[in-house]
């Protein structure tokens, strides 16, 4: 599989990547430890240039690995059509031990290249750019999330094997299934809605009173429960189809790629929730991050609910 073209791009923006990153880590290591703002020195001059071109790759690669990621899942569906018994990208993630972990790693990366983009803006704007050790810190502990990800992204896809069958995602997404995944079927449909949409209520509510860390465990655990009851529930009736729970298949034409709408926005309402939570009350700017939160939140939660309403309008009837 690694001689696809697709993964093959994906492989050699990787090894761009690492170059790029090797140097910001080198460079942030330096400023992490001799940085001093009060410093009239030479040293400290070169530190400033230093910093900004650091922070230059690093702004320019998460502006890459955003839409790598649409790539890399539009990738996993392509190599489906190769893999027998795969009708989608869960098959391929599936049909080696590294895939799943493969794509945690990939949403953490962004949550804290997000993260740190957010810090990096916020230091800029001050002309003491008090942010700008800790920025460079938290770099140094992305670096080696980031590296993990290489790695296990090339080890996936070198362990796929086109000649061994795989498990389709009706057979992976079912509470029939064995897998870790099958063990949100348990939960019961009731309980699940009155939890996302108690959640939402809970986001809502923490913002106005400015309830912070109310908030940042409602935006947590909303994050969660959206993508269980996603797969339990909403995602069905996309499908029009009981027994369809599969996650990725709405990244696909058939649906008019509703999937990645479904997902940018619950990405943009989750992560602008925990910029909120970690922001000083005090800063000017977490206004614009809770509002930001609840809005695209609130769109999420409008987009997946009008599919069952739609369909009970129709049809007259619930799945």
């Amino acid at each position: 599989m690694l001689l696809s073209p697709e993964v093959l791009t994906l492989q050699i923006l990787n090894i761009i990547f690492l170059v790029f990153v090797t140097v910001s880590l080198f460079l942030s290591i330096r400023i992490f430890f001799k940085w001093d703002i009060n410093a009239t020195t030479k040293e400290q001059y070169k530190l400033e240039k230093q910093s900004f071109l650091a922070a230059t790759i690093i702004k320019y690669i998460l502006a890459i690995k955003l839409p790598l990621f649409l790539f890399f899942i539009f990738t996993l569906d392509k190599l489906s059509i190769s893999l027998t018994g795969a009708m989608c990208a869960a098959g391929v993630v599936d049909a080696t031990q590294f895939g799943t972990y493969l794509f945690i790693l990939k949403i953490i990366n962004i949550y804290l290249f997000g993260f740190w983009l957010i810090i990096h803006n916020i230091d800029i704007k001050n002309e003491k750019l008090p942010y700008t050790k800790i920025k460079f810190g938290f770099f140094i502990f992305i670096f080696f999330i980031f590296i993990t990800e290489v790695i296990v992204e090339y080890l996936m896809f070198d362990a796929i094997n086109i000649d061994q069958m795989v498990s389709c995602c009706g057979t992976l997404y079912s509470s029939s299934a064995t897998s870790l995944i099958s063990n949100i079927f348990i939960l019961d449909t009731k309980i699940l809605l009155v939890l996302f949409y108690g959640l939402f209520m809970s986001l809502f509510i923490s913002y106005k009173f400015k309830l912070q860390y109310i908030f940042s465990i409602s935006n947590f655990l909303f994050l969660i429960i959206s993508i269980v009851s996603l797969i339990s529930f909403f995602g069905t009736y996309i499908y029009e189809l009981p027994t369809h729970h599969c996650p990725f298949c709405f990244l696909q034409k058939e649906y008019y790629y509703v999937g990645y709408f479904i997902y940018t926005l619950l990405f943009i309402g989750t992560f602008f929730g925990f910029v909120a939570s970690g922001t000083n009350p005090t800063d000017k700017n977490i206004e614009k991050y809770y509002k930001i939160s609840i809005i695209f939140s609130f769109l999420y939660l409008v987009l997946v609910s009008a599919y069952p309403i739609i369909f009970y309008i129709k049809n007259g009837v619930w799945l």
